[in-house]
């Protein structure tokens, strides 16, 4: 029974789950307006994470929204800037 719930559990996080892009775009951040360092501050300050919004994200949101945002930066290799699609 256990072992079903987890099952459960794991299903219904994967279907719900936005994608980080989607993510991004409502909270209005574009990756490419910042460098990959000045990400990595944002999401090791709780002052600056309630100033972007980021505080009210689960966890798991937030880990994904920052893998996104941070190789899609400035400064990486595939930079996203608003309207791309």
């Amino acid at each position: 029974m256990r072992y079903f719930t987890v099952i459960i559990f794991l299903f219904l996080s994967v279907l719900y789950a936005k994608d980080p892009k989607e993510l991004a775009k409502e909270l209005a951040l574009v990756p490419a307006s910042k460098a990959s360092v000045q990400w990595e501050r944002i999401f090791k300050s709780e002052r600056k994470m309630k100033r972007y919004k980021l505080d009210k994200l689960t966890k798991e949101q937030r880990d994904i929204l920052k893998k996104y945002l941070i190789s899609h930066a400035a400064d990486s290799d595939l930079p996203q800037y608003a309207g791309d699609v």
